[in-house]
């Protein structure tokens, strides 16, 4: 099962933006399939990240995991994305999200209707690199004639990082697919693919999926060293602890938990290491996966 879904690895925002370009090279050697960025205010910016990594790498794919659409103009954010795909044809995924309100305060830009900016973003950004003329006079974006100059050939799947009900269905309507947050198992797909496709999404709309992970043989160690990331996680949910999804265990346990979300409809799992030596751990799934090393 696993070997029909794409895995990737998260580089963590916590970890120097300075090591990004080996270890985006040694993902790749590893086999892993994706490699996500992040962008979260005052730490690295997601799309300078993702340039480091497509830079350093050959045949990666990178996603940006998310651009929060309040702190990114609609018509600079396609410039830059268009930039990359061109450049990087096939390889860029670019994720677009409201971003964390009290963030978006704290710089002066929380916009008045969050589900009406990113719908705007989104379906501009997405005409933008189609090569369109847009004219939009929306509710939060304003945009009088804009066109790319160099819009990519090969057009870069825009996906909405989301999680409430209304933004899921914005995202089955308006994005090529759903970017869901760490937390989020099979149980959490069923709905998840209901409001998507209330939404009007298609089979073609694809889901990527967000967990934490901790590979290693002793199981109270593997607990200890989740909790802090679950406990954090489930208030942010707003969900028991218990009930925070990951990617744990041995590694034929966590192979099997990528199968898991692949068999609830996950293309891509992501793997968010914690603990020491995420490269071991992710090889010691992607081995577990049936996964080889590309020499």
């Amino acid at each position: 099962m696993t070997n029909h879904v794409r895995i990737g690895v998260m580089h963590d925002r916590d970890w120097a933006p300075e090591g990004l370009p080996g270890f985006a090279r040694q993902v790749e050697a590893l086999g892993a399939d994706d490699l996500w960025v992040v962008e979260d205010l005052g730490w690295n910016g997601g799309l300078s990240a993702a340039a480091v990594a497509l830079g350093a790498t050959q045949r990666l794919r990178v996603g940006i995991g998310i651009a929060p659409a309040p702190l990114r103009s609609p018509a600079l954010l396609a410039m830059e994305i268009a930039t990359l795909a061109r450049v990087f044809p096939g390889r860029l995924v670019a994720g677009v999200g409201h971003g964390v309100r009290e963030w978006m305060a704290q710089v002066g830009v929380a916009p008045r209707s969050p589900l009406s900016l990113l719908e705007e973003t989104i379906t501009s950004v997405r005409a933008l690199l189609r090569g369109e003329r847009v004219e939009l006079e929306g509710r939060e974006v304003r945009l009088d004639g804009v066109r790319l100059v160099h819009p990519p050939a090969d057009v870069p799947p825009v996906v909405a990082g989301v999680v409430r009900p209304r933004s899921l269905e914005l995202s089955g309507r308006v994005a090529d697919g759903t970017l869901i947050a760490e937390g989020h198992g099979p149980a959490d797909m069923e709905n998840i693919r209901a409001l998507t496709a209330k939404g009007g999404a298609g089979p073609e709309h694809s889901l990527t999926v967000f967990s934490f992970a901790c590979v290693g043989d002793d199981p109270a160690e593997v607990s200890r060293t989740l909790h802090p990331h679950t406990e954090g996680h489930g208030a942010w949910l707003g969900r028991p602890q218990e009930e925070v999804f990951t990617v744990s265990g041995t590694p034929e346990q966590a192979a099997a938990r990528v199968g898991e979300l692949t068999a609830a409809g996950a293309d891509t799992v992501v793997l968010r290491f914690v603990g020491d030596e995420p490269l071991r751990q992710l090889e010691a799934v992607l081995a577990a996966a049936g996964r080889r090393p590309r020499r």
